[in-house]
């Protein structure tokens, strides 16, 4: 065993260690990469030969959480790590998309990376080395990748930009970006932030590309210690050079009139490319046909629809749907179209459609988290659906996928920046139904989203829009095309996927993922403005169906109210074993949930109705109220004694009524005077300051006798 160990530092100091040689031997590749104390195993395994009739490379990438490496026991009946959680699905995405796009486009074996959290230090967060840990992996490996790549997460705080911070710093910062790239290219960008302007963002990259180029040098560094810089030699893709150019001749002219005639509906579109190929296998006979490879067929047909797409746009800067370059397609909305919903939204952007709802739920219904390193609670919850409708696809509905759990987190980083942070003691959950999509339906979702929280009456800071941006480029003549309000086909064509969301006010969330090398600072520039005018333009076309939030919320949705109390009356609140909030649930038909927190005890009462809300809120008040010298109170005699009677005039708090103070005619005796049970009004006369008791008098509520009154 020769372990061989890279050790490197960032800006501010603190240092990385990759390790390979020790761990996972048997691997293609194995690294393990060390900060602090958290530590990531990664491996990657790839098949030599390529399956028949695979053109892509089906790369599988997890991440996933020991719980050991937080001195943790999992949770759940079989107490041990199970499913992907959502956290560690997110993570898995980051890495995908920052290394897929470097692997050669003609290699197509089943290739997995695998990467484990064997190590957690709570102030070093795994997620920002995880990509580091995967490019390592490759770099010392012999499978063909263009790479190294490294990820970085940058954030901005107190005016100032940190790359890797500790959680303690990221829970102020008012911008969160995960950065992936090269050494010479961004590749990928995802992240949240406090309505931050362009150029801040911009920063925020080029500050991350710095720290992921000497990263990327020593994994290369690391590679030529290891002796891997030699790439296996493969042969994954068939080929028919004539076959090739019989199909270019013959369709390439069709394909871009096609583009020329510029049909927006994408059903018609479509049909018309299919028929193209139909029409180019309609000149081979039965025994030709038979001896076609149709694997082929499909690849070149696809290349050439390809080129002649991004061609005409290059050529013509006009769009395949007719737009121009910055056009936005037609946007329609509405707001209450669902009447028993708390809140919602349908949003229709061209051919893309979400209908979102909006469900206010109290304390209890809040998300528990329990991972490896991530624990607590969350009260702002946004799930995603792609249903095989929203394409007419027939597909089974298997729960959500890795793409619906992206597109589902980025939407709700967008909307989270506009939620109240103080004033807003919900637990709050959209639900974006997608129901029909040509590109862009995450931003759809944000887009619905927003309108379906005013909707509800959540009193948010402003609408949020978001907007999918492309690029079609050329990089022997240098020509670009930025596309606004990105199409499917245009996504599947283009060289760039760069979503934006934000209000009027600045940026909140974004994704970017790009699939060609070389993008300048320049055109990423040209790209956040064109996409702040589109931004713009969508938020107009929503405050054309709601501009804030509503006033009320809707009759049917749930009633909140927070009480504070004292901590002391915590335990009366809720009685021996539960006794007491119990009583006030079943009685009132309200939910009430009691918390402690630093200034006391936070009780928060939820109901469907006003009245179960207004009578659970009187219990809880009576519960806590503190006796004032001076109030009269309707009390219940508790117990007689000779001497007079216990009065309880708040729940759990009784006051002595003496003898004395019954009546203003002298009493000899407690007898008949009084039952236990009986309701009585009395007022506090008076409070012992030693022992705190409470003194009562009924007789100064009633009228005093004449004879008395002359005598005096």
């Amino acid at each position: 065993m020769n372990p061989i160990t890279k050790k490197f530092q960032l800006s501010d100091g603190r240092e990385i260690t990759i390790e390979t040689g020790k761990l996972a031997r048997q691997a293609d590749g194995s690294v393990v990469v060390k900060m602090g104390d958290t530590m990531l195993l990664a491996t990657v395994v790839s098949k030599t030969e390529a399956g028949e009739g695979v053109d892509f490379l089906p790369l599988s990438v997890d991440y996933q959480e020991k719980f050991a490496a937080a001195g943790k026991i999992p949770g759940g009946f079989l107490k041990r790590e199970g499913k992907l959680s959502d956290y560690e699905v997110l993570i898995c995405r980051l890495v995908d998309r920052a290394i897929r796009p470097l692997f050669p486009d003609d290699y197509h074996a089943d290739t997995q990376v695998m990467i484990s959290l064997i190590s957690g230090d709570g102030e070093v967060p795994p997620d920002s080395l995880a990509a580091l840990a995967a490019s390592s992996a490759l770099a010392v490996s012999d499978i063909p990748f263009n790479g190294p790549i490294s990820e970085v997460r940058v954030i901005k705080l107190d005016g100032a930009y940190i790359v890797n911070p500790t959680r303690e710093q990221m829970e102020s910062a008012t911008l969160d970006l995960i950065v992936a790239g090269s050494i010479d290219n961004i590749l990928m960008v995802e992240g949240e932030s406090k309505e931050i302007s362009e150029e801040e963002m911009l920063e925020a990259i080029k500050k991350g590309h710095e720290e992921i180029k000497l990263q990327c040098q020593a994994q290369i560094d690391l590679a030529k210690e290891v002796g891997s810089l030699e790439k296996r030699e493969y042969d994954h893709e068939p080929s028919d050079e004539d076959l090739k150019k019989k199909m270019t001749d013959a369709c390439y002219d069709a394909c871009y009139k096609v583009a020329e005639q510029q049909i927006a509906d994408k059903k018609v579109r479509s049909e018309a490319f299919s028929a193209i190929k139909d029409k180019f296998l309609e000149g081979y006979s039965e025994e030709e046909l038979a001896e076609l490879d149709d694997f082929l067929v499909k690849k070149y047909f696809h290349d050439i629809q390809k080129d002649a797409v991004r061609n005409f746009v290059l050529e013509s800067r006009k769009r395949i749907d007719g737009r121009n370059l910055d056009e936005i397609r037609p946007i329609w909305s509405e707001v209450n179209y669902l009447p028993s919903a708390h809140g919602s939204a349908l949003f229709t952007r061209g051919e893309t459609q979400s209908l979102s709802t909006v469900t206010l739920g109290s304390k209890l219904d809040e998300q528990m988290i329990d991972g490896a390193m991530i624990s607590g609670y969350n009260k702002f919850i946004l799930h995603y659906n792609f249903p095989g409708f929203s394409t007419g696809e027939v597909r089974p509905n298997r729960g959500p996928g890795r793409r619906e759990v992206g597109h589902g987190n980025l939407a709700m980083r967008a909307l989270k920046q506009s939620l109240p942070t103080e004033d807003n003691p919900y637990t709050i959950r959209i639900v974006s139904d997608i129901l029909e999509s040509n590109g862009s339906s995450s931003m759809a979702t944000v887009c619905a989203g927003s309108l379906a929280l005013m909707d509800a009456g959540i009193k948010v800071s402003g609408p949020v829009s978001g907007i999918a941006m492309g690029m079609i480029s050329d990089s022997k003549t240098g020509k670009y095309a930025i596309l606004s309000d990105i199409l499917g086909d245009e996504d599947h064509l283009g060289d760039m996927d760069f979503k934006v969301t934000g209000t009027s006010k600045g940026i909140t969330a974004c994704q970017m993922d790009i699939k060609v090398d070389g993008l300048s600072y320049d055109v990423l520039k040209e790209a956040l403005e064109q996409a702040k005018k589109g931004r713009e333009h969508i938020l107009g076309e929503m405050a054309k169906t709601i501009t804030g939030p509503r006033e009320e919320m809707k009759p049917n949705a749930p009633r909140l109210v927070q009480i504070n109390i004292e901590r002391d009356m915590i335990g009366a609140v809720i009685g021996p074993g539960g006794k007491i909030v119990q009583e006030i649930q079943r009685e009132s038909g309200a939910t009430v949930a009691i918390e402690e927190t630093d200034k006391g005890g936070l009780v928060t009462v939820f109901a469907a109705n006003k009245e179960s809300l207004d009578e659970a809120v009187k219990r809880i008040r009576a519960i806590t109220a503190m006796p004032e010298v001076g109030e009269i109170y309707e009390g219940k005699v508790k117990a007689i004694m000779p001497f007079g009677a216990f009065v309880e005039i708040l729940p759990g708090k009784d006051g002595l009524l003496h003898i004395s103070e019954i009546k203003w005619e002298r009493l000899e005796s407690m007898d008949g005077v009084l039952e236990v049970g009986e309701e009585v009004k009395v007022k506090l006369v008076d409070i012992d300051k030693k022992t705190g008791k409470y003194k009562l008098s009924r007789k100064v509520l009633l009228p005093k006798p004449e004879r008395e009154s002359k005598a005096h």
